[in-house]
């Protein structure tokens, strides 16, 4: 299922939010995606606690697929001053940027993501 406006609200996440170079977008759209199908649309709504608990398990998967950077950052990460335009350019045109690396950690992320997710579901289905 594709929700464009849910797509459309990730959009300033990429380069670490806003290109600030801080959180890599990856783990905050995981968590999105994670409070999208845990939290509350309005304040008559109970949060359900597994957001906290499976953010928090993400949080620790995207720490370990990002312990070679020393960050979770997305500057550490790709390696890449957002605010030069030319340096910018260069990432997503150079076959030898870390645009490739951080294409591979999408990848890597969401099918650990995708496991988290069916597992918790595991655990919730009668046997």
């Amino acid at each position: 299922m594709v929700n464009e406006a849910v797509i459309k609200s990730m959009g300033a996440f990429g380069g670490g939010i806003a290109g600030s170079g801080n959180v890599c977008g990856i783990l905050s759209g995981g968590v999105a995606l994670i409070s999208s199908i845990y939290s509350r649309g309005n304040l008559e709504e109970i949060v359900d606690p597994r957001m906290w608990r499976l953010s928090y398990k993400l949080f620790k998967i995207f720490e370990n697929l990002t312990g070679s950077f020393g960050s979770i950052n997305c500057r550490d990460i790709a390696r890449v001053n957002w605010g030069d335009k030319e340096a910018t350019l260069d990432y997503y045109k150079n076959p030898a940027s870390s645009h490739k690396l951080c294409t591979e950690l999408v990848g890597d992320f969401a099918f650990a993501l995708g496991e988290l997710l069916e597992k918790d579901a595991e655990t919730l289905s009668p046997k």
